[in-house]
């Protein structure tokens, strides 16, 4: 069962990605997938091209897949090895997700950070006392570790370029009121 449905996500993967975000098998194996996610605009990880691993389990889709980011970002959220903080992936895990939108909680965690939940409690710590500087060290982990290939082509609608981003200066940009 677990193969037949990650076959069907992987076609409607290809039909219709989700904006900001693509996924496939690494090679043969179905079970393990790699896949990117754009960083949301107006935060400081916009401009990024993030990494993840995906690791589908033998009774998927009754249990979550793993997510991991192998691309290092600086994150409440998200460890050091790349661990992921998101109900969706552990309490609210429903059999109805798929990997699409699984994928877009991911990258909506990167806009919305849950300082209350952490997995870094440093940046936790810094997002809630010092935004401009969370932002500012975002940026940077983001510049440093996430950067594109030459001639990628985002998906994801910017109304800024990194360079000038005012929101993710510590004026709003993550939708968050505090």
């Amino acid at each position: 069962m677990a193969l037949k449905r990650i076959h069907k996500e992987l076609t409607e993967l290809q039909r219709d990605p989700p904006p900001g975000c693509t996924a496939g098998p690494v090679g043969t194996d179905y079970f393990e997938w790699t896949g990117t996610i754009e960083g949301p605009p107006g935060t400081p990880y916009e401009g990024g091209l993030f990494n993840v691993n995906i690791r589908f389990p033998q009774n998927y889709p009754f249990s979550a897949p793993r997510i991991s980011f192998t691309t290092q970002v600086y994150h409440p959220n998200i460890s050091e090895t790349g661990a992921i903080c998101l109900d969706t992936l552990t309490k609210n895990w429903s059999a109805s997700l798929s990997i699409g939108k699984v994928l877009m909680s991911v990258q909506q965690l990167l806009a919305d950070p849950n300082p209350n939940d952490p997995l870094d409690s440093m940046s936790a710590r810094q997002y809630r006392s010092n935004r401009e500087r969370f932002n500012r060290t975002a940026r940077q982990y983001t510049q440093q570790y996430a950067s594109p290939p030459d001639g990628y082509v985002f998906t994801t609608q910017s109304t800024t370029t990194p360079a000038n981003n005012q929101n993710s200066a510590g004026r709003g940009g993550s939708g968050n009121s505090g």
